[in-house]
């Protein structure tokens, strides 16, 4: 089992939710998140003054999936989350060691 974690822009999210949905993932987590990575932060204009946003609004995914759905999972988050600017996120995938449904005490990949 995988866990992909991916920071994306926000209004990508319906894009990426749809490209997993499409693959047969059947569930993730998303939180709103601020961050920045190479471009510290942004210049925004409002009212016509310019200011300095040191985080940037970001939208964090989890997503839990079978070893073999992995790499067809980050493609097509890497796909849908693509807008070719700075500042489209990260993709992050882990080795799940352990996993247990609360409501069932299912453990490993019957979990998902």
């Amino acid at each position: 089992m995988k866990l992909i974690i991916a920071v994306i822009k926000p209004f990508k999210l319906e894009e990426v939710r749809d490209a997993l949905l499409a693959l047969g993932v059947q569930g993730f987590a998303a939180s709103e998140v601020k961050g920045f990575g190479r471009q510290k932060g942004q210049t925004e204009t409002y009212r016509g003054a310019e200011y300095h946003v040191n985080f940037v609004p970001k939208v964090k995914i989890e997503i839990a999936v079978s070893a073999s759905l992995a790499d067809q999972a980050v493609e097509a988050i890497a796909r849908s989350a693509q807008t070719g600017r700075i500042g489209d996120g990260k993709i992050f995938v882990y080795d799940i060691e352990r996993a247990i449904r609360i409501r069932t005490g299912e453990q490993g990949p019957a979990t998902l």
